[in-house]
């Protein structure tokens, strides 16, 4: 089996038996493109699969070192690991040798949360800010920072939504949002609040106005649409975003409305497993960081309020320190 025929048969084995979404299946090709492009341009000939051994594996590792950090070097040793795991199974080659070669350390990065005084700004910019488009995409994009903000989405979630999505009756009136295309193909339920659902209605109200202007075509499945009456993209929610960020004076993105959401949430006392459940994290694993994250804020109020803390800081004893704002329980 030549290489191309195998990079062949695991990204339809990715795409079929394991039913990865086409955006995983491209990540994992363009891995494995790239091992096979940097094997090319050392030995002058593609890599012969039952031929390459470890040795290889760190040649093409310490290529990467120059250009890319320990994170996405990491990844693309998972590629490859995976990809010669397949093979293995498939009965083509013997062993794995990218088993025994270790990922490069990773520093973990915390989630960026805003403050939730910056996380209202957010939210509330469509509806002072002063943009020469239709007001009816400025309710468009209203709703979709609330429920960004307020139901924890990520940006490919929230495009991904139909309107048959919203549900106001099967949980006792209470309107939640059935996430059926979450990562990993995982389904699940999440509550919105008051703001977001009123926020939501607004919108529903202008939705039939968005049509293409020259065919008045529409998507009628998608729930949030383009000016042309298409579904709105996953890029396109990520650059409305940035465009009310400024407009509000903050560092956002989609992700970070999401980050803010379950770090609010904890902080507002709910419990990790039911923020693991409306985030959809596969394993607890990966919503304990947020414990660091409300971490940091108590230790942060504790050295700003504790006379003892105040001391440490050079503080004069009567003097009180500036009060920290924002980190209430988000009430939307």
């Amino acid at each position: 089996m030549n290489w191309q025929r195998a990079a062949d048969e695991f990204h339809q084995y990715l795409a079929v038996e394991r039913a990865y979404s086409p955006h995983t299946c491209a990540a994992y090709a363009r891995d494995i493109e790239q091992f096979r492009a940097g094997y090319f341009d050392r030995a002058g000939v593609d890599p012969a699969v039952k031929k390459v051994d470890a040795i290889a594996i760190r040649a093409h590792l310490a290529v990467l070192f120059r250009n890319n950090d320990a994170t996405s070097i990491a990844r693309k040793l998972s590629s490859l690991r995976r990809f010669f795991r397949f093979l293995a199974s498939r009965g083509v080659i013997e062993g794995n040798p990218a088993r025994t070669i270790r990922s490069p350390k990773r520093r973990k990065a915390l989630p960026r949360a805003l403050e939730v005084d910056a996380s209202f700004r957010l939210v509330e910019a469509p509806s002072d800010h002063r943009d020469p488009r239709a007001k009816r995409l400025r309710v468009r994009d209203a709703a979709i920072l609330e429920i960004l903000y307020g139901a924890g989405l990520r940006v490919s979630e929230c495009s991904g939504l139909d309107t048959g999505d919203v549900d106001r009756r099967r949980y006792g009136g209470e309107t939640v949002l059935e996430i059926r295309r979450g990562k990993g193909n995982k389904g699940r339920i999440v509550p919105i609040g008051s703001k977001a659902c009123a926020a939501l209605d607004a919108y529903l109200e202008v939705r039939p106005q968005l049509r293409d202007p020259k065919t008045s075509a529409q998507d009628p499945a998608a729930l949030f649409l383009n000016h042309r009456g298409g579904r709105l993209s996953p890029r396109s929610v990520q650059r409305l975003v940035g465009r009310y960020a400024i407009a509000a004076h903050t560092d956002a993105t989609p992700h970070s409305l999401r980050h803010s959401f379950a770090t609010h949430l904890l902080d507002g006392g709910v419990d990790l497993r039911s923020i693991q459940e409306l985030l959809g994290h596969a394993s607890l694993a990966s919503t304990q960081i947020y414990t660091k994250v409300s971490l940091d804020h108590l230790m942060t109020v504790y050295d700003a309020a504790h006379p003892h803390a105040r001391k440490t800081t050079g503080l004069p004893a009567d003097e009180k320190p500036a009060p920290v704002r924002g980190r209430k329980p988000p009430t939307r």
